[in-house]
């Protein structure tokens, strides 16, 4: 349990550091101050999606085996942090916690971070460690982006970040995929 827990936070902090997600968050808090509905829906929007992709990682890997699973997740999130840019600021962000904590939520649920929560609730069919680590590694990353704000991505090499965890990923989904199974 304990080590489906601690990969989660590594991993999803490790990918949400170079994702799209955080750049946003520091785009929207450099607009709006640091205001606080921003990370209060930055934690909910890590929390519910972490929670939700763990599940999906549970029910796939009783469906289809846990291998499988765990590789095609992997797969997909070097290929989403691999292909997705970070989005542009809004010129006139709106200061409503719900729209904000809509949009962090979609962005989330179509993010490695969640896919990478997947892969791990799958490997270790352990849903409910895998989900508080991804929910808190995600939401250290975009509390540090949001504390961050405009210099994000200048004190932040994302690109870099992004790369080398997109590397990572495709070479550990190859791994799982080119039989030596799931996740230790």
């Amino acid at each position: 349990m304990m080590p489906a827990f601690f990969l989660a936070l590594i991993a999803a902090g490790g990918a949400a550091l170079g994702g799209r997600e955080a750049v946003r968050v520091a785009g929207l808090s450099a607009a709006l101050g640091r205001a606080p509905g921003l990370l209060a829906a930055c934690w909910l929007a890590c929390l519910g999606v972490s929670g939700m992709a763990a599940g999906l990682g549970l029910l796939a890997s009783e469906r289809l085996g846990s291998a499988p699973v765990t590789g095609v997740a992997l797969g997909l999130a070097a290929l989403l942090l691999a292909v997705q840019r970070p989005p542009p600021t809004p010129a006139e962000p709106t200061r409503s916690f719900g729209a904000i904590g809509l949009v962090l939520g979609a962005g989330q649920l179509v993010s490695s971070t969640a896919l990478l929560v997947v892969a791990i609730a799958a490997s270790f069919v352990a849903p409910g460690p895998a989900a508080v680590g991804g929910a808190l590694g995600s939401s250290a990353a975009l509390t540090a982006a949001w504390l961050s704000g405009d210099r994000w991505e200048a004190c932040m090499p994302v690109s870099v970040l992004r790369w080398t965890a997109a590397t990572l990923l495709l070479v550990a989904a190859l791994i799982v995929v080119a039989g030596r199974g799931a996740l230790p």
